[in-house]
């Protein structure tokens, strides 16, 4: 069981920070508290990823042909890239990291299944794209109705707060169910795990995560949604739900951290605010296009560097 500690170290790291897409607002605004958020969030994790793991995991066992010592290589060099990333502030997606060491060694095996890339990379870039469309339509939607309900200010408070906790949680099994695939595909792809297997193993080790080691980014990270009001935090959450469960059916693991960032923009295109600045939009997309490639050569250097034999004289 020693090679599944890289998967599941991964799942750890994405939920204790992916985490906060899913109930950071409601956190940060003191609209939901910590461990209310934290063990929903484990638990719907859990329900996503053993209800709708499949697809997900068979999209990433179906890019190259791998053995277990190949595994454990894509999972460190994942979790090297995470860490790279972050030490360096640039926003990283354990989506594209994974695939990114996936292909690695893809490309080491000269076997890579060009038409399931293709499928993950338009993918990538439909899913900030989808999520700025699905928000905005939303947001019409739902403040329309809104802001006709015959409620007192007390009762409306009551009602986004309960709202939050259901977004909160759909959001919550949509990672699951999408991101799962990120910590324990490969070990299905070695033969080491079953299908399901691979799915309880990462959803306990994604709502570990959550419940470990979540709290501080989820009160910061998800302070950057809380200057939206409360009912603007509900749409991009509810957003980005929706947006990675269209993509958890189409069987493509994506960033959450993406949709979120996607579902704000919608958020300011229907305000006419400038919810995010462009420094910070640059940082995102640095990080978007950086992190596959960066995981790629990790992963080709740590096999390299496993194969190498000494020759005496």
């Amino acid at each position: 069981m020693l090679p599944l500690l890289g998967g599941v170290f991964m799942g750890w790291s994405l939920g204790s920070n992916d985490a906060a897409n899913c109930f950071g607002s409601a956190v940060a605004s003191r609209m939901v508290r910590f461990w209310t958020a934290a063990v929903l969030c484990a638990a719907f994790v859990l329900i996503g990823a053993l209800l709708e793991g499949r697809a997900g995991i068979e999209t990433l066992v179906g890019l190259t042909p791998i053995d277990l010592e190949q595994a454990v290589v894509i999972t460190v060099a994942s979790a090297v890239t995470v860490t790279l990333m972050t030490v360096f502030g640039l926003p990283v997606s354990t989506s594209q990291a994974a695939v990114g060491a996936i292909l690695g060694i893809g490309f080491l095996n000269q076997e890579v299944n060009l038409a399931g890339l293709g499928k993950v990379v338009v993918c990538w870039f439909g899913t900030p794209i989808g999520a700025v469309a699905v928000c905005a339509v939303l947001y019409k939607l739902f403040a329309y109705v809104y802001n006709r309900l015959p409620v007192s200010v007390i009762r409306a408070d009551i009602l986004l707060r309960a709202a939050l906790i259901v977004a909160g949680s759909y959001a919550s099994y949509t990672l699951g169910a999408n991101n799962v695939a990120n910590t324990t595909a490969v070990f299905v792809g070695a033969g080491m795990l079953t299908v399901f297997q691979a799915a309880l193993v990462g959803g306990l080790s994604i709502g570990s995560g959550a419940l470990t080691y979540s709290r501080k980014v989820m009160e910061t990270v998800g302070s950057k949604l809380v200057r939206l009001d409360p009912f603007s935090a509900l749409m991009v959450i509810l957003a980005e739900g929706l947006t990675v469960h269209f993509f958890t059916v189409v069987g493509v693991p994506v960033s959450t951290s993406q949709a979120v960032v996607g579902a704000v923009l919608g958020v300011g295109l229907v305000r006419g605010a400038n919810t995010i600045k462009r420094k910070t939009l640059y940082g995102i997309f640095t990080g978007w296009f950086l992190t596959p490639p960066v995981a790629c050569f990790i992963a080709m250097c740590i096999d390299f560097a496993l194969h190498l034999r000494y020759i005496p004289h």
